[in-house]
Order: C-alpha cells, then structure tokens, then sequence
C-alpha cells in the first residue's frame, strides 16, 4: 500500500482488513505512518450476487461468501524522509496498490518516488486507488482521473486499472479487491530451495517488569522468498549484530531454533513464501527489539551470502530527481560523495571510493547480506534529504 502521506493507505488499508496499522506512540501522535505496518485478510466472493468483500456473511444480499486468497498488507509510509522505508516494504512485495487522493492534484512529489520505487525494485503488478471521492464534486473527480491517466503513461501502471473509492466510508472498496485479484495473481513459489527471508521488522514481545524465567526470545519478520520454515528449524540470521572484542568490532551471525511461527493471524506448525511470518526464536530479545535486526536476512545455517562492506555497482542512472516539487537533473556519479544504498529489505549508507561512469566502488557503513546481481535502489543528499537517483546491480 503505498502513495503519498495522507492520501489514505492506512484509512484502506482498514477497510479491506479491519486493522489499524499506526500502532507506535508517534505515528498515532502525528497522524502519519513512520514504520511498515502490516495487516491480514482474506479476501472473499459472495456465493449469490458475486460481490467481493472481506466478511463472511455478503453486505450487499446477506449471503455466504467462499473465500478466495489469504492476502498481507504492507502500509508503506508516505512521507518524503521515509522513502527508504517505503523500498524496504516494497522489495518484499507481489504486488502494489498505489493510493492517490482526488482532492489534490496529481501527482504529488511521493506519488511520483514511490511508482518509480516500485519500477526499480521490480514489483510490476499495480492497482490504482483514487481515493477521497466523497471529498470534491463529481467534475474535479473526473478531472482527477485524467490527471492520474496522464502521470502514470509510459509507467510500468499505464494499463493499470483507476478505481475510484471513499476508503472512509467504504465506497467501492469491494471493486479493490476484485481490481486485486485479477491484477496481482499469486506467483509460482519455489519450496524446493532452502529458506531465505529479508527481515523487514524484529521486535521484543516482553512487557517490562517480565520476570527473567519468564522472557519469551526475540521475533523475527518479513516474507520468504523461497523454501519453507517449521517450527524446530535451526535459523541463521546475517549481518547479524556488531560485537566488541580486544577493541575491535567485528558482525556475529545469530543462531536460533524456531520455537513458533504466526501467519496469517494464527499459529502454524510450518510456513512457505507468500504472506507475512512472524518468527519466533530463543534469541536475547535485546537483539530484536526496535526493529534491530530489520534489514538482515534469516535462512538455513550455512547457505546465506558472506555479509558485503565494500560493493561494486552498475548503475542506471534516472534523467530527472524524483519526489521533488521542482525537477531536477540527475548528475553522474561523484567519487568520495555519499550514496544510500537500498537492497532487499536492507538500507545503509556508504561512499564512492571509484566513480567510472555507469560503475562505481562504493565502501558501506553497514554490511549488508547480498549477492551478485541483487537489484539495488540508489538515492543521493540533494536539499537535506535523501533522494532517489537511481537503480542497479551488485556487480561484485
């Protein structure tokens, strides 16, 4: 679910999952998403009249539905710092619902960051929402749409379909999830490879005042990209943590056994790719909490990547900076300036050692668990922020 801040995607997000996914003390404070939030539902077809909703019982004739698909929300932040965020979500994702209000006109700066966010990570299967219908008279809604056919022409969502909703009020949203099951199928999944999941939230689940023999471990989240887990797997987590010794610091890959696994809002004894995981260890959960772990990679022991420090890229470079009121020209690549690095779920910050054109030497602050070929998102200082530039890959 994404789009710019507060057009409505954690309002939508609701209304097809009846969770509210602001849930930290500040996003609840300022009324904006600051963390990835997610949400479960099953999406469901009415026996009699074929209306698509998420209850069991049809709203529109009071007949049984059957159900169709389990399906995870992503609530992606909208606001302008958070776009690393946003990718970070995004590279876990089949698909995207793009949220864009018709009560202001289109496109706005991160409307214009996160489609070209989802054309650099790959994610091609699009809904449009617009949303806020009930807000403007029938001809600015009209007016509106044009503006969202213009923007998203020679975009990976030209041929996406518009559908025109009142998230608050629950118009059309039934035309949502019929829009998203025929645009977002589920993909084939690969059971056959061992296990790998970029972590996109790690939390600790204990209250304060927990007595010591009573701690549950560390939890681990995101999706699995192929292979399956089960309760009792022995799971190793990369980069891991930065540990102290003899004055040098040096990353501890993390061990664990699974000790539970919580998908699709309840208990499993295994769990394959498709849908968010919650993961449940006998780590320390100092290791987990706040989103520590966010950005590592959980697989079988032995199979993951060696962690990376120094990275070569190949970069395709955008003509124009995204996400700015005023367009902007994309400069070549400089040696010695800053880059934010986007791969997986992971996000660091490091330095061009050697720019080369299209190819650059780039030192990281943080390792990141990657291989060759993992596709990248690259973002620039302009004005204070970070800002999207452009795409490309490991090369080595």
């Amino acid at each position: 679910m994404i789009g710019h801040v507060d057009h409505g995607k954690t309002t939508l997000t609701e209304a097809l999952s009846g969770t509210w996914t602001d849930r930290h003390s500040e996003e609840l404070k300022r009324g904006v998403s600051i963390r990835l939030g997610y949400a479960d539902t099953i999406f469901r077809k009415c026996e009699n009249c074929e209306y698509y909703t998420v209850e069991e019982k049809c709203p529109e004739c009071e007949g049984k539905t059957e159900p169709l698909r389990k399906i995870s929300f992503v609530d992606a932040p909208g606001h302008e710092t958070l776009m690393a965020t946003m990718l970070s979500g995004a590279a876990i994702m089949d698909g995207a619902v793009l949220v864009i209000s018709a009560d202001e006109p289109c496109p706005q700066p991160q409307t214009k960051e996160h489609l070209k966010g989802l054309e650099i990570i790959g994610v091609e299967n699009v809904v449009v929402v617009q949303n806020k219908i009930d807000l403007v008279p029938r001809d600015k809604v009209v007016e509106s749409h044009q503006q969202i056919k213009e923007f998203l022409k020679g975009s990976i969502a030209e041929n996406a379909p518009i559908i025109p909703i009142s998230a608050v009020h629950g118009v059309n949203v039934d035309k949502v999830i019929e829009a998203v099951e025929r645009e977002i199928p589920t993909p084939d999944r690969d059971f056959s490879k061992p296990p790998k999941m970029p972590i996109a939230r790690s939390f600790d689940v204990n209250k304060p005042g927990t007595k010591p023999e009573e701690l549950a471990g560390g939890i681990i989240g995101g999706t699995l990209l192929y292979g399956k887990w089960k309760v009792g797997d022995e799971v190793e987590i990369r980069p891991g943590i930065e540990v102290e010794r003899e004055g040098r610091t040096f990353l501890k890959p993390l061990k664990s056994d699974i000790t539970s696994l919580q998908k699709g809002g309840g208990p499993k004894d295994e769990a394959g790719p498709g849908g968010l995981i919650g993961v449940g260890t006998n780590l320390d959960p100092s290791y987990t909490k706040s989103d520590n772990l966010a950005g590592s990679v959980a697989g079988k022991p032995g199979t993951l990547p060696e962690p990376l420090s120094e990275i070569e890229i190949q970069a395709n470079l955008l003509d124009k900076v995204v996400g700015m009121d005023k367009e902007k020209e994309v400069e070549p690549l400089r040696t010695n300036e800053p880059l934010m690095i986007n791969a997986n779920t992971a996000t660091t910050v490091g330095t061009v050692t050697s720019a080369r054109g299209t190819e650059a030497d780039v030192k990281l602050k943080l390792p990141i668990c990657a291989e060759k070929g993992d596709r990248i998102a690259i973002s620039r200082r302009i004005s204070g922020r970070w800002r999207l530039i452009g795409h490309g890959i490991i090369a080595s």
